[in-house]
């Protein structure tokens, strides 16, 4: 345990998020995604939710302000428009911890293919469907880092 620290980070986790760089993008997935096969290193985050470690990694980790879209959802195969709970359940966290940033929506094949150029996939034992987010690192400014 650390001061300060989220505790579902556990050592690879916070690793993974302490050396993404500005730009580098991380993947919270459901337990049916195919996380072990598509391609980045995989941090197991077992016996937790999508929406918890997503609160989890933004008490930390700044989305991107340079770019007008830095999360990305899993439409839902046949209903595009459709916002499952879970989706909406990020949308909140989102607004609530990282600011007034819209959760994007990628076509089921659109979202595998930027998952499979990540600097991380976190893989969940979340049980709802479609509970996949992609989120793109932003940058620390000065004065929100820790001084001794």
């Amino acid at each position: 345990m650390l001061k300060g620290i989220h505790p579902l980070l556990g050592p690879e986790l916070l690793h993974a998020i302490a050396t993404m760089g500005h730009g580098d993008e991380i993947v919270i997935a459901d337990g049916n995604f195919p996380a072990s096969t598509i391609g980045p290193p995989v941090v197991r985050a077992d016996g937790v939710g999508a929406v918890q470690i997503l609160e989890a990694i933004l008490a930390h980790m700044p989305l991107d302000q340079f770019t007008d879209k830095a999360a990305w959802h899993m439409q839902v195969v046949g209903d595009p428009a459709a916002k499952p709970e879970i989706c909406q359940e990020f949308q909140a966290t989102i607004t609530r911890l990282a600011g007034g940033f819209e959760l994007a929506s990628l076509e089921r094949f659109a979202f595998y293919e930027r998952a499979a150029e990540a600097a991380y996939i976190v893989a969940t034992t979340e049980l709802r469907i479609y509970g996949n987010v992609i989120l793109k690192k932003g940058v620390v400014y000065p004065e929100e880092a820790h001084r001794v």
